[in-house]
């Protein structure tokens, strides 16, 4: 086995593409993402104020929501036609509409008929504004009708009012650091993984060098040993930016950190297996490549953790759950964010642990066919 790693890290000291690939590549992918993802969530987002009514409620409106650190108000007008112009230039990501008469219509407990529009073709943008316009909206009608109108209409009364406690759990500030990042860095390394294991197995076949891997045990150990180097190499970049993530942007594991890591051994062993055994079955790089990029590709997109599956088609699901992602990404949520017992997670680490062993199996039937027709 170590024979094998040390022939495997010679190769790679030999063809420097290759090496870039284990180095590079992952170094890039990794500043990218938490340089992207740094800031959190968006803040400051460009919003109008269509103020057709000139009242203290709007005013209330206009100050509660410069004082919300997502928005930034950056016109106030009577226009709702240079409000649209905005939106459509993009200039703007919504606008909150008060009408003439709304603070009237509202102290006479009529319907005020403000309105928020925002754009939804960005979809984390939009959910973002809409609900930072939502709240300083309601905050600033609750400020107006307790502080500004209510107080000098009638007398002190101390009476109690229903209260309603909402605790978003696990990332309340929504934050993309901490929300995108540790799916996003997995899935795009696996990618990366797959791609490197699938072009070295094929670059063994092309020029026929499997011959030297011996007989049938050697072949395994060579098989697994080669596969293992890739696994180690981006399992030290991955734990790297944990390390990054974890002690320096303090974002904690809630349950058990060597369960992650134990799971993502598992987690790039099967994909890499899974790109040996295509490129033997297949013997032809592009139909491997275009594989990897069909299988490992949609990982992210079909694990459910940015696009929900609780409505999606049958194929959907069935393809979330032949992926190794599917189960990693379900783990990664327990033991990071919420601190699920170990007990929960090992549901999701044995069926990792299938798939390696199930790939490692196929993958060497193939061998065993390529290495008996390349001896006939």
């Amino acid at each position: 086995m170590l024979a094998g790693i040390w022939r495997e890290l010679q190769y790679l000291m030999q063809h420097k593409w290759d090496l870039c690939m284990v180095t590079l590549a992952p170094a890039l992918v990794i500043l990218l993402f938490s340089a992207m993802f740094a800031q959190g969530k968006p803040e400051h987002l460009p919003i109008a104020i269509v103020d057709q009514d000139h009242s203290n409620l709007s005013r209330n409106i206009s100050q509660f929501s410069r004082l919300n650190h997502s928005l930034q108000i950056e016109t106030i007008t009577p226009s709702m036609d240079e409000a649209e112009r905005l939106l459509n230039q993009t200039k703007i990501w919504g606008y909150i509409h008060i009408p003439a008469g709304a603070e009237q219509r509202f102290v006479q407990a009529k319907d005020a008929e403000i309105s928020i529009a925002y754009n939804q073709s960005y979809f984390s943008v939009g959910n973002s504004i809409s609900s930072a316009m939502l709240l300083s909206t309601l905050q600033a009608m609750t400020d107006f009708s307790g502080h500004q109108y209510l107080e000098n209409k009638i007398p002190y009364l101390d009476a109690p009012t229903p209260n309603i406690k909402i605790s978003p759990l696990f990332n309340p500030g929504l934050n993309y650091e901490f929300y995108l990042e540790p799916y996003m860095i997995p899935a795009i390394l696996h990618l990366l993984l797959c791609c490197c294991v699938a072009f070295s197995v094929g670059q063994e076949l092309k020029f026929g060098t499997t011959q030297q891997w011996g007989n049938s045990p050697s072949r395994l150990r060579a098989l697994v040993s080669k596969n293992l180097t890739y696994v180690l190499i981006f399992c030290a970049w991955t734990w790297a930016w944990m390390f990054w993530l974890i002690a320096v942007r303090g974002w904690f594991v809630q349950g058990s950190l060597w369960l992650i890591l134990l799971a993502q051994f598992f987690f790039y062993s099967a994909y890499a297996f899974i790109s040996s055994t295509v490129v033997l079955a297949t013997r032809d790089l592009a139909k491997s490549f275009g594989f990897i990029a069909v299988y490992g590709g949609s990982s992210l997109s079909f694990a459910g953790v940015t696009l929900p599956l609780n409505n999606a088609p049958m194929f959907t699901k069935f393809w979330a759950n032949i992926i190794p992602y599917t189960p990693y990404a379900k783990l990664q949520t327990e033991q990071w964010v919420i601190g699920s017992p170990i007990s929960i997670s090992l549901t999701p680490l044995i069926v990792l642990m299938i798939y390696c062993l199930f790939y490692v199996a196929l993958a060497y039937v193939f061998l065993r066919k390529v290495l008996a027709e390349a001896s006939t």
